[in-house]
């Protein structure tokens, strides 16, 4: 059976083993006896989560439900946002590619077990 937590107005929080039929009735408060109404504690990470994080959250579970469709006016302005740049930093890595006098492909200080074809 699981354990829910019930709030008396006069002595406050308390729990009790019910069983899943009985998830929304009220429980008898241990000190005074009175019926107390069924409440749901939410977790302390929750209210401390950065807002970034929960609009993200929120974001994902509403493309969950409503998912983008590609069309032809979606599919240009996302081209036209890859030519002028997305707004972040990419760098690109400088290649350690090197040829040697016979024409092969070397990397130095890169895996020398790695086969370059």
């Amino acid at each position: 059976m699981p354990v829910y937590d019930y709030k008396c107005s006069e002595h406050g929080l308390f729990y009790e083993l019910a069983s899943m039929d009985d998830h929304a009735k009220p429980a008898c408060c241990p000190e005074c006896q009175t019926l107390s109404p069924r409440v749901i504690i939410m977790s302390p990470a929750l209210f401390e989560m950065p807002k970034e994080k929960k609009q993200a959250m929120e974001k994902n579970e509403k493309a969950q439900h409503e998912p983008q469709h590609s069309t032809v006016d979606s599919r240009a302005e996302n081209a036209e946002m890859l030519k002028s740049g997305c707004g972040c930093e990419h760098k690109k890595r400088a290649s350690n590619l090197m040829y040697t006098a016979e024409g092969n492909k070397m990397f130095p200080s890169m895996r020398p077990w790695m086969i370059s074809h």
